[in-house]
């Protein structure tokens, strides 16, 4: 009933589309530091940037990546605001169907996926070490190490919050169905990476990769009645890249441990996740998790559903919480 959590009279769809324009506004306001500096900057420089990569040049990697994330934390803020006063739910509502937060699902999803992703990027480089240079320097590691530790969960978990269980739970009251929720959030999230570098690099093509995330994302969000899994891997996933790899042609360019120096391309390796490795961490999760019912979770209609009945189970599980 997880998707049910956000079912009321009250909760009409046009209301979701305020409160994403609120969190949209609260991000813009985040960024905002991040805007002055540049104009700061190229006001000194005399030179205003043209593009993301006259950005990156810029700013010093580990100032340009602070300010990045900053602008989630306001975003964490804003969707907390319209949870709470807008919607009028708890903000464990949008996280899980338990009555508290499972943060053993967080951490042992967050273990699979930073152990097999580092272990990946070390066998590629031991294998070919002339595609990727070892850049490893102390100091500015720290740094990166501490803002990625600190916000770059805060980045993460703000974009699970919003898609896997905000926007879900959206257009879950749009439609009574799973499949349409699971549809429309895993497109738009996809699609929200088109401006990233890579894919300017490699055509878009490559948003097959990141729609098939956010598909993946989503159905163990469906199958495990929460997000916790999708907060553990999503954290994961980043925080590996921003530590251990980068390139000139990814979103964030850190002080990591390796640098990729090979020519961006669109081949097997960008399919392989969303064709082949998704499904086995799906399958793994579903033997440790016991799911079950996977039409009833995925394609499920809630048609004949009545708000009495979704309100008196919303009532039991705020009385559950609360003891």
């Amino acid at each position: 009933m997880f998707l049910a959590q956000g079912f009321k009279k009250e909760n009409e769809f046009p209301k979701y589309l305020l409160g994403s324009l609120i969190v949209f506004v609260a991000s813009l306001i985040g960024q905002s530091p991040l805007l002055l500096a540049v104009v700061i900057k190229s006001f000194i420089s005399n030179k205003m940037p043209s593009g993301e990569t006259d950005i990156y040049k810029l700013f010093e990697p580990n100032l340009l990546l602070f300010l990045i994330l900053l602008s989630f934390v306001f975003a964490f803020f804003g969707l907390y605001f319209v949870v709470k006063k807008l919607h009028y739910q708890s903000f464990n509502s949008i996280i899980t169907s338990r009555n508290k937060i499972d943060w053993k699902r967080v951490f042992f999803a967050f273990g699979i996926w930073a152990i097999f992703s580092s272990s990946m990027i070390v066998i590629s480089y031991f294998v070919d070490p002339s595609e990727m240079k070892l850049q490893f320097n102390l100091v500015p590691f720290l740094i990166l190490a501490v803002i990625t530790l600190v916000l770059m969960p805060i980045q993460t978990s703000t974009e699970e919050l919003v898609f896997r269980g905000y926007l879900m739970q959206g257009f879950f009251n749009l439609s009574r169905n799973k499949w349409f929720p699971l549809v429309m959030t895993s497109v738009i999230f996809g699609t929200m990476h088109i401006f990233n570098p890579e894919v300017q690099k490699m055509g878009y093509l490559i948003l097959v990769y990141y729609i098939g995330t956010g598909l993946f994302l989503g159905i163990i969000t469906l199958m495990d009645e929460g997000i916790e899994l999708a907060l553990g891997f999503h954290a994961a996933n980043n925080m590996v890249a921003a530590l251990l790899i980068t390139s000139d042609f990814t979103v964030f360019q850190t002080h990591s441990v390796f640098k990729d120096l090979s020519e961006p391309s669109l081949d097997y390796e960008a399919f392989l996740p969303v064709f082949v490795i998704y499904p086995i961490i799906i399958f793994l999760f579903s033997k440790v998790y016991n799911w079950k019912n996977w039409n009833e979770k995925l394609i499920g209609n809630y048609q004949g559903l009545q708000f009495q009945e979704l309100e008196q189970f919303q009532e039991q599980a705020q009385n559950q919480e609360k003891e």
